[in-house]
């Protein structure tokens, strides 16, 4: 048998259920797995041993008493941007560095009603404005396929958790690719789902109209077992969608035959890393074996993703981070001889690098003058890019593309160039400036031996399509539950 840490979700929930073993022995499996390998790593902020053992016993008597949760005793990892009513919640940031909401997020309250275990909070970039998990407060990620490689970012503490087997899933966050980037980066699964398709209540917000909470996973059906639990309306979030959630594992298996799925020509870019280009055509080759009709798209507007993006969300991190001011919660300056000084030094020490950029970036675009220039010709853009994808669909049920145009680079390699940095999203900003699901899966792993994702990208509201277009390749590949050697 394997260790109880190797298992996917749904074989933890499986052998839960016929009695191989306790959520209290796989949950220590986990916490010692934590306690021999994240020194390495540094994927978690913050473990939560005791709690996360009081809840697997928990889940234990509530399992002998004839409770069936669909997580019940499942232990989960989470983004340190998710809220945790009496467990610390960063963003890993010095600005909350000991922050203890007094709530749950609406994920969290929906994972523990379904019996999911809270192991601890995942490290991320800081307040999620990164493509490396290297602007961390807390330090940096480092990629369980090779130390000296960043592992994506923002939601890097979670792809690497699952990825190094230190959880059995983990929810991430995703605004400009921070779930599908990491999860491509380490060699697992990352489903962004449709904006509003899951509440953002609880969440620490970057940019509201481009962050979605999803799922980070070993396997495509441990996306669809977590969906299954977090998808759905919820009142307290205004953006939160009405229309109804799904069972996300019925459509599994039901294959891409006479599909036909989109390769957009524009994701195929010049200058992308060939072994990358070569695996996902793989993909592409092996979706027409099992039946599907591929057909080149266009996406036309795709070369003005990162400058719309790089507009809109510091504009929107620019109004959301206001709220950091001393005054109310979080980190308060020393240095307080007034209020102007108070709040000035509380910003200036508070935050860090990349977050005071964005900041500074987002105010201008905003400011008199330039809102028009800037922000409302974004808006414009925005709109033609998501009417780019409403057009590819009316010919196709899916797309598929690279979902970075180069494996994991080193850490360090382009902290001192925030540009080249940026464009490391430039594959997956697009699905979140339209609203719509975009999932990575792992495709194949480069002569350096770094893992390579493609994702597929489908309309608004159809997660399921895309998890059945990713399940079929992922059997048809054979690449499930890729593990790094660490």
């Amino acid at each position: 048998m394997s260790e109880f840490y190797e298992l996917s979700l749904s074989q933890t929930m499986e052998g839960l259920a016929s009695g191989k073993f306790t959520s209290e022995e796989i949950t220590k499996s986990y916490l010692d797995r934590i306690e021999s390998v994240d020194h390495h790593i540094n994927s978690f902020v913050t473990v939560d041993i005791e709690g996360a053992m009081t809840q697997a016993r928990d889940a234990d008597r509530k399992r002998a008493g004839g409770d069936t949760g669909s997580l019940l005793g499942a232990p989960l990892g989470l983004k340190d941007l998710l809220a945790t009513k009496n467990l610390r919640t960063t963003c890993s940031s010095k600005m909350l560095q000991d922050f203890v909401p007094p709530y749950d997020a609406h994920v969290v309250t929906k994972l523990k009603e379904a019996g999911a275990v809270i192991i601890g909070k995942t490290n991320m970039d800081e307040f999620a404005m990164g493509s490396s998990t290297e602007s961390s407060y807390m330090g940096p990620t480092k990629n369980p396929w090779d130390l000296s490689k960043i592992p994506g970012g923002s939601s890097g503490g979670s792809a690497a958790a699952v990825a190094a087997d230190l959880c059995a899933a983990s929810l991430g966050s995703d605004t400009g690719g921070s779930i599908r980037q990491p999860a491509s980066c380490c060699g697992v699964v990352g489903l962004k789902p449709t904006y509003g398709r899951v509440s953002r209540f609880g969440m620490v917000a970057f940019a509201s109209s481009l962050d979605q909470i999803g799922p980070i996973t070993k396997t495509v059906k441990d996306s669809a077992l977590l969906m299954n639990v977090i998808a759905g309306h919820d009142p307290m979030d205004s953006t939160s969608a009405p229309e109804l959630a799904e069972d996300y594992t019925k459509c599994l298996e039901k294959g891409v035959e006479g599909l036909s799925i989109g390769v957009p020509k524009e994701y195929f870019i010049e200058g992308a890393d060939s072994e990358v280009t070569a695996l996902v055509q793989n993909c592409i080759d092996t979706l027409t074996k099992e039946g599907a009709i591929i057909k080149e798209v266009s996406l036309p507007h795709t070369k003005y993703a990162v400058p719309t993006y790089y507009v809109l969300a510091p504009a929107e991190a620019s109004s959301n981070l206001a709220r950091y001011d001393g005054v109310r919660y979080g980190f308060r300056s020393s240095n307080d001889d007034n209020l102007e000084s108070m709040y000035d030094n509380t910003r200036k020490e508070g935050f860090g690098p990349e977050v005071k950029r964005r900041i500074m970036l987002g105010t201008y675009a905003l400011s008199a003058g330039y809102y028009d220039a800037y922000y409302l010709k974004a808006q414009k853009v925005r709109t033609l890019i998501r009417m780019d994808f409403l057009k590819a669909f009316e010919e196709v049920s899916a797309l598929i593309a690279p979902t970075m145009p180069t494996t994991a680079f080193s850490v360090g390699e382009k902290s001192d160039n925030p540009l080249q940095m940026y464009l490391s999203d430039i594959l997956t900003i697009n699905v979140n400036l339209a609203g719509i699901p975009g999932i990575s899966i792992p495709c194949g792993i480069s002569s350096a031996g770094l893992p390579v994702g493609a994702q597929i990208i489908t309309n608004f509201f159809e997660e399921s399509m895309g998890l059945r277009v990713a399940n079929t390749l992922e059997s048809a590949l054979g690449l499930t539950m890729l593990r790094p050697s660490i």
